[in-house]
């Protein structure tokens, strides 16, 4: 019986060129240019079958490098952390897997429900008083703050640390530069903001000050400070932090933040080769209309029975071009729902219980390095993550490869996105790190020196 269901032959090519008037593949192609055709076959292997096929395709994944195989000091946004096993069960399943965007509330009363309660744990963690429902990642969060500002100000200039993560940055150039924005950068000192070159900006329609706090290399910045600043300057102050940091720092609210965003990778998010990653943003209620994305509102129905429901905008507001608030019309709602199951099943307890472990241990770390010869920590207040500066005798770069080659990802090189930091490396701990693999660190370390 004939196969219906291969690939195309001979015979069923000559069919449909028939069919559109034509005589050949080469005719249906005639109107491409003849310097951008391929003029020789293509360079592949022999077929395989489907048998074949899955063993080569095991046998390459086995060459991915995983932390199941090798420990694990890298940060930068993005984290080794702990996560329940439940948390992939239950976003696995089909009504959160598949589930449409919820612009028909009357049946999508569960999808609401939970990006309603995901917004109100974003409240509970900065202090904030409301939340949309998630953007894309941090560095969109931090872009989208960026225009938020501009529109309540009515100004396009902004400053910005120069402590913030390098690859926000990048995006929120990007974001700047489509919407003629301009950015100053306020200067780092070491590892933390320069708050003497803050305090030599004069006032001059800056629309926000947007600050990382803790920030790239892990410091934990003066924002009380910073805020003052921000009110010398007439400038809405802007926070991006890692929502695990906060179960230990005072949050956002209590220097007087307009808008608090961040990543919350770390909120049982896997790494995934980098994503996808999910954004929070959370601001006052005084600039509840200017809140780009989506917002979900509690209401009753006419049965007095609690309800949920897109709020505060219309959903053609997304395609009204410059008159729209954002071109976020989606949101990271699977993402944004793992996040809320990781929360509940940890509670603020145990948030905390897993921030200060790996401040412990980042703590142990960096003083056992600290007491190698010519090791030195460059951070003054850190919670998890710290900048070492390697003596001039020993490279960064060969250091990584030296642990590399025994199983260690140890941390991350500093000097690409930030010169005048040579030979700094910026490592990072969790809860998943142990404490034998800190001892083997330390022990690569020493061979070296």
């Amino acid at each position: 019986m004939e196969n219906k269901f291969l690939v195309h032959n001979e015979t069923t090519r000559q069919k449909m060129l028939e069919e559109i008037g034509l005589s050949s593949t080469e005719e249906l192609f005639k109107s491409l240019d003849a310097g951008i055709r391929l003029r020789e076959d293509l360079d592949l292997p022999d077929p395989i079958n489907e048998i074949e096929m899955k063993q080569k395709l095991l046998n390459l994944s086995n060459s991915n490098q995983s932390t199941s195989k090798n420990a694990y000091f890298m940060g930068g946004g993005c984290y080794n952390k702990f996560s329940p096993a439940c948390v992939s069960y239950l976003t696995q399943r089909s009504e959160f897997l598949t589930a449409y965007t919820p612009y028909q509330p009357e049946i999508s009363q569960g999808s609401l429900q939970s990006i309603y309660e995901y917004q109100t744990m974003i409240c509970n963690i900065t202090g904030m008083d409301l939340s949309n429902a998630g953007v894309y990642d941090g560095a969109v969060a931090c872009s989208e703050a960026m225009l938020m500002a501009c529109r309540i100000k009515k100004t396009s200039k902004i400053l910005i640390a120069s402590t913030i993560n390098p690859d926000y940055l990048k995006v929120i150039k990007s974001y700047a530069n489509a919407n003629n924005i301009e950015i100053d950068l306020i200067p780092l000192n070491s590892t933390q903001l320069n708050l003497k070159a803050l305090e030599e900006f004069e006032e001059g329609g800056y629309a926000g000050i947007l600050v990382q706090y803790p920030n790239y290399f892990g410091d934990i910045e003066d924002m009380e400070t910073i805020s003052q600043n921000a009110k010398r300057l007439n400038a809405l102050l802007i926070t991006c932090s890692d929502p695990s940091a906060l179960a230990v720092l005072k949050p956002p609210k209590a220097f007087d933040a307009d808008i608090a965003v961040g990543d919350i990778q770390s909120l049982g998010l896997p790494m995934s080769f980098g994503g996808p990653h999910a954004g929070y943003m959370s601001t006052k209620e005084t600039y509840m209309r200017q809140l780009p994305g989506r917002i979900v509102g509690l209401t009753f129905d006419k049965e007095g029975k609690r309800a949920y429901t897109l709020t505060q905008q219309a959903r053609e507001q997304h395609i009204r071009r410059e008159k729209a608030t954002s071109n976020i019309c989606s949101n990271q709602a699977l993402m944004c729902l793992s996040a809320t199951i990781y929360l509940s099943l940890l509670g603020f307890s145990g948030i905390l219980e897993l921030e200060e472990n790996s401040i412990q241990k980042a703590q142990l770390l960096a003083k056992k390095i600290s007491e190698i010869k010519d090791f030195k920590i460059l951070n003054k207040n850190y919670l998890n993550e710290f900048v070492v500066k390697f003596p001039a005798s020993i490279s960064v770069d060969e250091f990584l490869k030296q642990a590399e080659y025994k199983n260690i990802f140890a941390g991350i090189s500093l000097e690409k996105d930030f010169p005048n930091m040579k030979n700094c490396l910026l490592v990072a701990l969790t809860e998943l790190n142990t404490l034998d693999e800190i001892y083997k660190y330390i022990n690569i370390l020493k061979e070296l020196n």
